[in-house]
């Protein structure tokens, strides 16, 4: 595979993760660059070792990880969207604390984890190619971790727009990008 078409996958793999970093932004109140840059780099982590796992599964089980990955990205994508739908409609109990809160470790791991299963996928197709492994899963975490803190930066400012809203549009945002990758898949 030459550097170029390298590189555009590597971007294309961490478009869902941009997405949902948009959502994600949203809800965070006034987060600074070196929040969206800490989260940037959980998502950008996870997305380089799922195409590791999906060739070292592509050794072995391609066709069960490609028949169900889209449906597993899909269920989580759209549990934890429901879930924020359904904090953004209860009462707001006014607390920034509890707002701030929301962003926890597990929940964007999970949500990192969610968009990056289509990566895996790719992984199982790049066992079957000529490529440096290493390398593809370098710049893939490398264009996630630039993007999901793009993005995050980027939701900050629909959520100052958008008010207590924002958590309601971010699981959206998420759902939409489960049902993304669900169609892309069917």
């Amino acid at each position: 595979m030459n550097p170029i078409a390298l590189l555009l996958l590597a971007f294309a793999m961490s478009t869902d993760a941009f997405a949902a970093a948009i959502g994600k932004g949203a809800i965070l109140k006034k987060p600074r660059l070196t929040e969206a840059f800490r989260i940037g780099i959980i998502f950008g982590s996870i997305e380089a070792i799922t195409p590791l796992v999906g060739w070292l599964i592509g050794k072995s089980a391609a066709s069960y990880v490609e028949a169900w990955d889209h449906w597993i990205a899909f269920s989580l994508l759209t549990v934890l969207g429901l879930h924020m739908i359904y904090e953004g409609t209860r009462p707001d109990e006014g607390s920034e604390e509890h707002k701030a809160q929301k962003m926890s470790l597990i929940r964007t791991c999970l949500t990192a984890f969610s968009t990056s299963i289509d990566a895996m996928a790719v992984g199982v197709s790049l066992a079957f190619i000529n490529v440096n492994i290493w390398i593809a899963s370098a710049l893939i975490g490398l264009a996630t971790t630039l993007m999901v803190t793009i993005g995050i930066m980027l939701g900050r400012a629909i959520g100052s727009v958008m008010g207590h809203r924002a958590e309601i549009f971010g699981g959206l945002t998420l759902i939409a990008v489960g049902a993304w990758i669900l169609y892309g898949h069917l």
